[in-house]
């Protein structure tokens, strides 16, 4: 039979006030610090972003997602909508594709052959995942001590 082994964690019951109080934290403190993070992701996606004429670079934005629950904000660094009319591009041919699509992902050419994709979006996020989460943590930990 085995032995009953009984152990406390100093601090637990500080810990869980803490986490409790995290969830009564103002939805400002939590949007302040997504979007320095996201624009962390946003400035490398800029300068990562393959362009002949620019429109790729300045077309790259923040959108916020819309959410109703409180504590959470999300930023996506995608491509501007209203440019579309510059970013849709029609091949002789007819055929539509999208360019920072075909510019991130990679297409196929005339011939058969293979252009590999930039990567530009996903590597501004992979690249920089510890400076974003730093940064966000560290945002929101001044906003917290801002608060008490």
């Amino acid at each position: 039979m085995a032995k009953r082994v009984k152990f406390e964690i100093e601090g637990m019951k500080e810990l869980e006030r803490t986490i409790r109080e995290l969830g009564k934290l103002p939805q400002k403190c939590v949007t302040k610090a997504a979007k320095k993070g996201a624009q962390i992701a946003l400035k490398a996606a800029k300068q990562k972003a393959p362009f002949l004429t620019g429109a790729l670079e300045e077309g790259i934005i923040l959108k916020g997602e819309k959410t109703r629950r409180k504590g959470k904000k999300v930023y996506q660094v995608t491509m501007n909508p209203a440019m579309n009319d510059v970013f849709v591009k029609t091949t002789k041919d007819g055929k539509r594709y999208y360019y920072p699509a075909s510019m991130e992902y990679g297409f196929m050419t005339r011939d058969g052959g293979y252009v590999p994709g930039y990567h530009y979006l996903r590597d501004s996020l992979v690249d920089n995942k510890e400076r974003i989460e730093k940064t966000v943590v560290d945002v929101l930990a001044k906003e917290i001590d801002k608060l008490r």
